[in-house]
């Protein structure tokens, strides 16, 4: 399958560590010059704003999702190549997945949390087969790898659950993992 689009997941924040946000640009420039799609937030903060602005700088294509009521709040990145507006975040996520086609989770909070969430268990519930990459960069996410794994060991998903994560520790992987 030709990935087109990349969905990518990530905080509005950069974190405490500076891994973070150069992941965050090295993923933007790698997905422009493989010639994918960046879909994503449409926040010109934190890593969302940093994985936006290296697409651009490397002449890469955008698109950005925000719901209305964080328009200011998360300050809208209106120079995009497309830019949608939503009502609300379910709508966002929606629009977001459906206009990918792989999922990339950096680093971030509970929004990215629940974009994940949201993506797993449609993939669970066979809506999509789209590839989740989880970027675990200097291993923030070995906590949710935990979780996960406990998840299936206590008989609450299936194997096919944590199959359907792909846990890369680094952008090249990922970038890689993303060409097929």
């Amino acid at each position: 399958m030709r990935i087109h689009s990349v969905c990518v997941y990530c905080g509005s924040r950069d974190g405490v560590r500076p891994a973070y946000a150069d992941a965050a640009e090295a993923l933007g420039t790698g997905l422009a010059t493989q010639g994918q799609r960046l879909v994503y937030g449409a926040g010109d903060v934190g890593l969302m704003g940093r994985v936006a602005r290296a697409a651009q700088a490397a002449g890469g294509r955008t698109f950005g999702v925000i719901p209305e009521h964080l328009v200011r709040r998360e300050v809208a990145k209106t120079d995009l190549n497309t830019y949608v507006v939503t009502e609300t975040m379910h709508e966002r996520k929606k629009v977001m997945l459906y206009n990918a086609d792989a999922v990339v989770v950096l680093p971030g909070g509970a929004g990215s949390l629940d974009e994940l969430f949201e993506a797993l268990t449609w993939r669970q519930l066979e809506l999509h087969g789209k590839p989740i990459l989880i970027l675990n960069i200097d291993g923030y996410w070995d906590p949710l790898k935990d979780l996960v794994e406990h998840v299936v060991a206590e008989g609450f998903a299936g194997a096919e659950t944590a199959e359907a994560l792909t846990w890369v520790s680094n952008v090249d992987d990922a970038l890689e993992s993303l060409r097929g």
